[in-house]
């Protein structure tokens, strides 16, 4: 009973957070599992923590859209890219070595918070927008907060399968590495890109999440996966209304400090 509350409270920090700066949660909750289970393999890790995120990105998505914060279009155009890579992604899982997984993920941590801090702001002008395939949109917020932005629909379909399969490889869901590219080469507004980034989630989790029940590997850890996804659910709505009060440059310079640290504690672990 105490070790389920635990879980609880734990999923509950896991949702709030990463909630707030638009991403799954996985990069919390991953290094967490490997260190309670510094004997599983990457497979049985990446298994409870896409599926905790899903919970947590679908209680998020549906905070956001209640805000009218979420771009479904892009969104829907972002998931069919990521979703070949995030099948892909899971079932590649089942061939890397522990010690490399753990490495790889400090590495893509650490990578992550150095561009944000370098690109703390958000772009001015979306990469390749001057060409056939640009992509105009207007989204109006419930608060009646207008945003408009443009992309390029080809380096969107791109990243985000790289997304879609890094992240569910690493099992941390993605939005470390989906939100910074949608604030610095898809010229995203900050909260639009935070709950889109949301959405997209919890469509690629849980197609990565179908893999790891198909192969049986999800079975063994559903005792940790339904008080930890619990506690997401409680906390993700909590997040996404703290969200609002928060200005865009503290989203992107705690999103950095959280990556790095995680990055950090994650290589040495390995060594």
């Amino acid at each position: 009973m105490v070790n389920f509350l635990l879980f609880v409270v734990l999923g509950f920090f896991v949702g709030g957070c990463g909630t707030l700066i638009g991403v799954g949660g996985g990069f919390i909750l991953v290094p967490i599992l490997l260190f309670l289970h510094p004997e599983q393999s990457p497979e049985f890790i990446t298994s409870i923590s896409l599926a905790v995120v899903f919970c947590n990105a679908l209680a998020g998505s549906i905070a956001y859209a209640r805000q009218g914060r979420v771009d479904y279009r892009s969104g829907i155009l972002f998931s069919a890219a990521a979703i070949p890579g995030a099948i892909l992604g899971a079932y590649s899982t089942a061939y890397l070595p522990r010690h490399i997984f753990d490495v790889a993920f400090g590495v893509v941590m650490i990578a992550g918070s150095a561009f944000l801090l370098i690109r703390p702001g958000k772009a001015q002008e979306a990469l390749g927008c001057a060409s056939p395939f640009r992509v105009t949109r207007n989204i109006v917020g419930v608060d009646g907060t207008a945003h408009a932005f443009h992309y390029n629909r080809i380096i969107a379909l791109g990243v985000s399968f790289l997304v879609g399969y890094l992240s569910s490889v690493l099992g941390i869901g993605g939005g470390i590495l989906h939100v910074p590219v949608l604030i610095h080469l898809l010229n995203f507004p900050i909260h639009i890109a935070t709950a889109t980034s949301h959405f997209v989630l919890a469509v690629t989790t849980l197609a990565g999440t179908g893999v790891h029940v198909y192969s049986g590997m999800f079975s063994q850890g559903v005792g940790e996966t339904l008080p930890l996804a619990a506690g997401v659910l409680l906390g993700a709505p909590v997040g996404a209304r703290i969200s609002r009060r928060v200005q865009d440059i503290w989203v992107t310079r705690g999103l950095a400090v959280a990556l790095a640290l995680v990055g950090i504690r994650t290589m040495i672990a390995a060594f």
